[in-house]
């Protein structure tokens, strides 16, 4: 068992605070490390729907990974992010006869971007698998960390049902994909690094009309907008030189979406891993590739809690025209918990072959705060 699966079931069993003196480490946890016995992301795969929106147990980790911008009638607006993680404590089953025992550890980030009055809250929590207090099942499909959960409903369009709450924080949405599913990397195999199994199995759905409701301290919005689907597992991605990621996320007001991760090497130059999609109106889709790109960093904002992340940005997908500005809605959007990392809702301004455009989504760095 490899130092962050032990840190991360110290973390449940003894009820730690959610922020320890250290932070886990991103890249050691997606790292080539501890993995004996674990299935790998090695060649091309079929997928199988619904199947796999469930687990797959023979991986060491895997996540739901749930992302929107949503406002009132009256424009208030709000992000949101709901994860559930599941990571592996063995790479087979120990048999025991306690309703307690598990094989699985699963973990939640939860967060909401309150725009208005410029305030990020941020939430985790820990559950093992025994006696039904986190699990994941494929049909009907659903996953949950005790009372976080996103479910597949009945109903027009097979909608998703996302609920979570902490601290007077609540969300309770139901989201209705408007494409299909986006097989990410080369036919859903998202290669991270050259050493083999350094991969994952990676699909997204990338527009999802949501609606609902989200309560702040005992005041309730009801609410609408967009969010994003993004489905990953695997035993390991990350190789030792690879310092971090920015995950982009966007839904552009011409029907487009686009999503790229930069990899950032060590020595401060980008990964020929890095890679993307931008998926068009009418679910085509179109690869990126590292080169075929250029990312400018604009501004830098120093976290209070140490570390300096970019927060404005230029965008350039040379292939399409593509010109985009992007930044975040508020600038403090950093999440503090057992895993520091920065991610929340971002706004966009831009053209496509020479016509305006504006946007809306996510953007996800990690590596910047030591982890």
């Amino acid at each position: 068992m490899n130092k962050i699966l032990l840190s991360i079931l110290f973390l449940f069993i003894f009820t730690a605070p959610a922020r320890t003196e250290e932070s886990l480490n991103f890249r050691e946890l997606l790292g080539d490390s501890g993995n004996d016995g674990f299935e790998r992301a090695l060649e091309k795969r079929p997928f199988i729907f619904p199947e796999d929106h469930g687990p797959h147990p023979g991986f060491k980790a895997e996540w739901w990974y749930f992302t929107g911008n949503l406002e009132d009638k009256r424009g208030r607006k709000f992000g949101y992010e709901l994860s559930l993680f599941r990571f592996a404590i063995e790479s087979k089953p120990v048999e025991r006869t306690s309703k307690w025992a598990t094989n699985n550890i699963y973990m939640g980030h939860f967060a909401l971007t309150d725009v208005e009055t410029e305030t990020f809250y941020n939430f985790e929590r820990f559950a093992r698998e025994g006696a039904g207090l986190a699990g994941a099942k494929a049909e009907p499909f659903r996953v949950w960390v005790e009372d976080w959960s996103v479910e597949v409903v009945e109903g027009e369009g097979h909608p998703w049902s996302l609920r979570a709450k902490k601290n007077g924080i609540v969300v309770n949405l139901l989201l209705t994909p408007e494409k299909g599913i986006v097989l990410q990397g080369d036919e859903g195999l998202s290669q991270k690094s050259k050493e083999p199994g350094n991969a994952s199995y990676y699909y997204s759905i990338p527009r999802l009309s949501t609606e609902g409701t989200i309560e702040v301290k005992g005041e309730t919005f009801q609410v609408s907008g967009s969010s994003w689907l993004d489905r990953e597992w695997s035993t390991s991605a990350l190789s030792e030189d690879q310092e971090g990621w920015d995950w982009f996320a966007l839904q552009l007001s011409n029907g487009y979406d686009l999503m790229f991760y930069k990899l950032r090497l060590k020595n401060g130059t980008v990964d020929s891993f890095s890679a993307g999609k931008l998926i068009g109106p009418d679910g085509s889709v179109l690869s990126i590739k590292a080169d075929d790109v250029e990312i400018e960093e604009l501004e830098k904002w120093e976290s209070p809690l140490g570390g300096t992340y970019p927060i404005k940005w230029k965008f350039l997908f040379k292939k399409e025209a593509l010109f985009l500005n992007i930044e975040p809605l508020i600038v403090n959007q950093e999440l503090d918990l057992s895993i520091r990392y920065w991610e929340g809702a971002v706004k966009v301004q831009g053209t496509h072959h020479g016509v305006p455009l504006s946007g809306k989504g996510y953007l996800e760095m990690t590596g910047y705060a030591g982890n």
